[in-house]
């Protein structure tokens, strides 16, 4: 069987791989620096790895499954998976980085309850603030937190989250759950911590528009670390900026790089970790190790683990 991937990897990493899918005949391509030779062992293979161009996804007829390196799969919305879908499988990374993610919103919500974003500053500065900050230190311990969305990434954060003794609300479908969008509102005008962890669908583009982010109560957090369609960022900015919330967590923005002139990069309050919630040292082997557990699925007839269904967008 014929395997194209399209990764960065180190030469470690990728012995490694070919060393996990012998003895398939594997063409590795560098992302970022693909060539016609490339395009060529991808036109070839009954397997591809990587977030390949989408072009090439539709112009591959002997291609059957697909597996993203990434979670997202907003590029390749625009592709015509009724007739793909007959012979393709489509497969993301849902799940491999919920860890590091949850981690992430987390030390973000600390590091604007504990100060560490003024201290940091105050610190390269030599600026001695105790007497000024301390009074407005806040604690995690028992704050009131809606989680918005309950895939992987919540679910790290509620069990992160519960032994600090939060009030944790979910917003889903699954039961035991509020569901509602006025059960969403009621439980907003009580949060002090609000973290939305949606995928991107017709559902939830927009969701915290302008008055919805009113909805939360004075000195409230809002941590997104979905996708950045969910959040109406000038709102927020406006927001931020009246003093109306208390901070904000971001790791994804509706522009990524953000535009160096884009109001977030000034907004108070702000913590922006650049979409590096996912990362991790070993986020490679990561990767891998769920690509090469599904390829023995895929070998034995299986089905596979985080096919997308795109009726539903996830």
């Amino acid at each position: 069987m014929k395997l194209y991937a399209e990764l960065n990897l180190n030469e470690t990493e990728a012995s490694h791989l070919r060393d996990l899918v012998a003895p398939d005949d594997l063409w590795l391509a560098q992302a970022g620096r693909i060539t016609e030779a490339d395009h060529a062992a991808f036109q070839a293979a009954e397997v591809a790895f990587g977030n390949v161009a989408p072009a090439w996804v539709a112009d591959a007829p002997g291609l059957r499954w697909l597996q993203l390196a990434a979670v997202g799969i907003d590029a390749y919305r625009g592709l015509d998976w009724d007739v793909l879908g007959s012979r393709l499988v489509c497969a993301n990374l849902r799940g491999v980085f919920s860890e590091p993610v949850a981690e992430t919103c987390l030390a973000g919500i600390l590091a604007l309850y504990r100060g560490l974003d003024r201290l940091i500053p105050w610190q390269a500065d030599h600026n001695w603030q105790k007497l000024a900050l301390r009074p407005t230190l806040r604690l995690l311990h028992g704050s009131r937190v809606v989680l918005v969305g309950a895939g992987t990434i919540a679910q790290r954060l509620y069990d992160m989250l519960a032994p600090f003794g939060c009030a944790i609300t979910v917003f889903g479908q699954r039961s035991g759950h509020i569901h509602t969008l006025a059960e969403l509102d009621a439980a907003l005008a009580d949060a002090d911590i609000v973290c939305a962890s949606l995928p991107e669908t017709h559902k939830t583009a927009g969701l915290f528009d302008a008055a919805r982010l009113a909805r939360l109560k004075p000195g409230a957090v809002f941590a997104n670390v979905g996708r950045g369609s969910v959040l109406d960022e000038a709102a927020l900015v406006e927001a931020l900026r009246s003093g109306a919330l208390g901070g904000a967590v971001l790791d994804v923005t509706q522009q990524e790089p953000l535009p160096p002139d884009h109001p977030l990069w000034t907004a108070p309050n702000t913590i922006l970790t650049q979409h590096t919630g996912g990362g991790s040292a070993d986020e490679n082997s990561r990767i891998i190790h769920f690509f090469t557990a599904n390829l023995a699925r895929y070998r034995g007839g299986e089905a596979l683990l985080n096919a997308v269904d795109w009726r539903k967008g996830y």
